[in-house]
């Protein structure tokens, strides 16, 4: 103003002199005038800003102690430099400035806290039987850096985390609730009716069956379950989900107790339970359910499993599946087989990566078949190994050295089409095949598999054969040859093949025998196979065979299972070998089943082998392998202590749960 002023005095002064010197006096006692009450004001104006920050502050302050909301302050390291009210009415006396929050709620370590990236995360924790979400942020000191008012340290540098508690008890306790009171439907089936009952008296008949159905209706009846029987060997159940959790921290004893019941008959009951829980609706229950059994019985029975929208849990599957000597099944699978590849042009074969006897001689088999309908047909091997290779060169000799049978799967993609029958033999996982590619190019795919079904299953198949208690894939085939038409004419070398994929899959019928094993053996040497030609083709050269005594050599025996590393430097079939050394390892006294880690291009392959003890199948599953009960395996993308460091754990573990005896 007083510059303003200044300036209008110049200008008066210009267009006259006296009144620009009046002007000019009274400009000068204003200027006077107004430093004079600057001067006077200042102290005090200043000191009412301060007033008003300063209560500011406190307001803040008491504000944030006396919110609602539990909030605490910590520090880069997870430290607590400050905590209002709330918080401190949660954490009692255990709420100590400096102290670790993780020494307070353990879920809040390192690992959850929000960083640069992201700044805010939610955990869910407990705390003295209350259940809270914990909101983490990151505090920005430039934006808030009036919360070093609530710091014991004024100067405080440093990154701040700010803490959110709100309590969930109360909601967590009505979602319980509300889950445990759903219901959820299931099925038991009794696996061995037909063969338990056969050779029981007649008198007998009934007093059995009547144990049985009193088993199975007490055993639910206790948990608050309703039981219907829908066949003789068939029952429906309904349940509270409260109730499933209960049977599954008994592992479903009942598995166990049926066998107990035995009137006139030396063969124990055993059964197949599945369950379909946390559906939508009753009916997505009921399908859950369905689809579980299927997995049960393709499993070999004896077990349960229950299924969810998003997971599949085991359970039991300790003994091995009773034999079917009845070959009707075969038939009329090889009947429908017939009729898929007699209405397309191309048959494209393929096994699991690192194709061993059994996977080629099953694929062997199914060439012949489709041969004899006049299609073209292709066998899909990436990889020729030592154990395949003899084979090979056995089974194009048989076909006079006839080329582009045997392709890649780059061939492969482009070979494949509408028109094409794909057929999978000895797996039944899509991510174990030599192309899953293929799989996604046709709708005619066909499963030819003696695996237990893990959640991993090829889908979709328009046919699926799939035959647990079968020794081997070759025998499977074996079987299909026999129905799939009158003219078919294995040449010898293409016997030779199935027969070595029989031999080895049985450890030279040593495990997993049975009478169709002996049948199939004996339509394979009908059809020209040679055991002294099959014999030739597996002779081991030295360096195979120093691996694997290397192997045994440096074996040791944990918890009753024989763990080892077999040395794959240097060998063209590690894999091949580690297996090998997985059966020898099982001739040793005191050995219920042997584990050996082979490793072979970045991966861990692990063979597992039993004779009757253990069921190595649901130790692998518990890796993410499968196989049978007593021969399993599966690959891991670690170091080999890594994976024996697993290993071990995962033996810990299930023998707490008493999975394992």
């Amino acid at each position: 103003m007083t510059v303003f002023l200044a300036v209008m005095t110049g200008v008066i002064y210009a267009i006259d002199p006296r009144a620009g010197i009046v002007a000019g006096i009274a400009t000068a006692v204003y200027g006077l005038a107004a430093v004079a009450a600057y001067t006077y004001s200042r102290p005090v104006v200043h000191k009412e800003l301060v007033s008003f920050a300063t209560q500011y502050g406190q307001i803040q302050k008491r504000l944030l102690k006396e919110l609602f909301i539990p909030y605490a302050l910590l520090d880069g390291d997870g430290r607590i430099l400050w905590y209002n009210e709330e918080f401190q009415k949660i954490v009692g006396k255990n709420g100590k400035r400096g102290k670790s929050v993780s020494g307070i709620f353990p879920e809040l370590n390192r690992n959850v806290m929000p960083v640069e990236d992201n700044p805010q995360t939610t955990v869910e924790l407990s705390y003295e039987e209350r259940d809270f979400r914990a909101e983490i942020r990151l505090i920005d000191m430039q934006d808030d850096a009036g919360v070093n008012g609530l710091l014991e340290d004024p100067e405080f540098i440093g990154s701040l985390t700010a803490l959110y508690l709100f309590e969930t008890t109360e909601i967590n306790r009505y979602i319980k609730e509300n889950r445990e009171q759903r219901m959820v439907a299931g099925l038991v089936y009794i696996d061995n009716y037909d063969e338990a009952l056969e050779n029981v008296e007649e008198v007998r008949t009934s007093l059995l069956v009547a144990l049985i159905e009193r088993k199975i209706n007490k055993y639910f009846n206790a948990y608050d379950g309703i039981v219907r029987k829908l066949e003789k060997d068939r029952f429906f159940i309904v349940m509270q989900e409260k109730a499933l959790d209960q049977i599954r921290e008994n592992k479903f004893d009942l598995l166990q107790d049926i066998k107990t019941v035995s009137i006139g008959t030396e063969m124990a009951m055993t059964l197949s339970i599945s369950i379909g829980a946390d559906g939508a609706t009753y009916m997505d229950c009921m399908e859950y359910a369905r689809s579980a059994m299927d997995l049960a019985l393709a499993r070999g029975g004896d077990q349960a499993v229950v299924k969810t929208k998003d997971q599949i849990t085991y359970y039991g599957g300790k003994t091995q599946q009773v034999e079917k000597n009845t070959r009707v099944k075969a038939r009329v699978k090889a009947q429908a087989f017939r009729e898929l590849v007699e209405t397309k042009d191309k048959v494209v074969v393929m096994g699991h990566k690192l194709p061993d006897a059994d996977s080629f001689g099953a694929a062997v088999g199914i060439y012949r078949a489709a041969k004899t309908l006049n299609k073209k047909v292709y066998i899909v091997v990436n990889e020729v190994t030592t154990s395949v290779r003899p084979m090979l060169e056995v089974f194009e000799e048989a076909n006079g050295g006839e080329q582009g049978i045997v392709i890649g799967s780059g061939q492969a993609r482009e070979i494949v089409d509408r028109n094409t029958v794909v057929v999978v033999v000895d797996t039944n996982r899509p991510s174990y095949t030599e192309c899953e590619d293929i799989l996604r190019m046709t709708p005619t795919v066909v499963v030819f598999d003696h695996h237990r079904r893990g959640s991993e299953i090829i889908t979709p198949a328009v046919l699926s054969y799939i035959e647990t208690n079968a020794s081997s894939a070759c025998e499977m085939v074996a079987e299909i040859l026999q129905y799939f038409a009158d003219n078919v004419r294995l040449k010898g070398g293409e016997a030779d093949c199935i027969y070595a994929g029989i031999m080895i899959d049985t450890d030279n019928y040593m495990r997993k025998t049975g009478v169709r094993t002996f049948e199939a053996s004996a339509f394979l040497r009908r059809c020209g196979a040679d055991v002294t030609r099959v014999r030739k083709m597996f002779r081991n050269d030295l360096a195979e065979y120093k691996a694997r005594a290397e192997a045994v050599r440096h074996a040791e025996v944990y918890r009753g299972f024989a763990l080892t590393v077999c040395p794959g430097k240097g060998l063209e079939s590690p894999t091949i070998v580690g297996s090998q050394a997985a059966n020898e390892l099982l001739n040793i006294t005191g050995v219920k089943a042997s584990i050996v880690l082979t490793e072979y291009n970045g991966r861990i392959y692990v063979s597992a082998r039993s004779i009757d003890e253990v069921n190595v199948q649901v130790i692998m599953e518990k890796l993410g392998g499968g196989g049978h009960l007593n021969m399993a395996g599966v690959q891991l993308e670690c170091s080999l202590d890594e994976a024996m460091k697993l290993i071990r754990e995962t033996l810990d573990e299930m023998f707490k749960e008493g999975e394992l005896e």
